[in-house]
């Protein structure tokens, strides 16, 4: 079983660091999910090698790799990732997320996603957080909406996914846009 280690905990989800252990149980969930995912997820190879590969790459400075878990059983509901962090005068990275078939409508993406920017900015000590959606993809648009991010314009083909290179809209939130949020973290 991973180490539970949770980094930081909501009402009803927490967040950790992703392991090696996780590939069995995130392996089941992208198949589980395969349809919510296509065409906006990017397939994810879950063979021991690539999986490990994956993993590694959370090692290196510009990249952090969360799973997302029910507080009370540990099982995982979402991963999210914060790659190509840029550190110096910009302090920013871009924001990446998967939910899964078997528990999307509750809540618990929002819950977990809200905990990581809250760890971008404080622990990590960024500025700004990026997240690129394709148009189309509603559901993830109105997360990051929820969350206090303002769409800032489009990137024309700008990602390869699913066998072409696909336009995917600019969304981003600041520190200060949390600061000035209701609370003591984004909405």
């Amino acid at each position: 079983m991973p180490d539970q280690s949770f980094l930081v905990c909501g009402p009803r989800v927490a967040v950790r660091r992703i392991s090696v252990q996780d590939r069995a149980e995130i392996a089941v969930l992208d198949r589980e999910s395969a349809a919510l995912h296509h065409p906006w997820v990017p397939a994810r190879d879950t063979t021991e090698e690539a999986f490990r590969a994956y993993v590694a790459k959370f090692d290196q400075p510009a990249h952090e790799g969360f799973v997302v878990c029910l507080r009370e059983s540990g099982a995982i509901v979402g991963g999210v990732n914060i790659n190509d962090i840029v550190r110096g005068g910009i302090q920013s990275g871009a924001l990446g997320y998967v939910a899964y078939a078997s528990t999307t409508g509750h809540g618990y993406m929002t819950e977990g996603v809200r905990l990581v920017i809250r760890y971008a900015f404080t622990e990590l000590g960024l500025h700004r957080l990026e997240a690129n959606i394709q148009p189309g993809n509603a559901p993830s648009a109105r997360l990051v909406e929820r969350l206090g991010f303002r769409l800032e314009g489009c990137s024309p083909r700008f990602q390869y996914v699913d066998g072409a290179w696909r336009d995917h809209e600019r969304w981003a939130l600041t520190a200060e846009m949390t600061e000035h949020a209701a609370g003591s973290g984004p909405r």
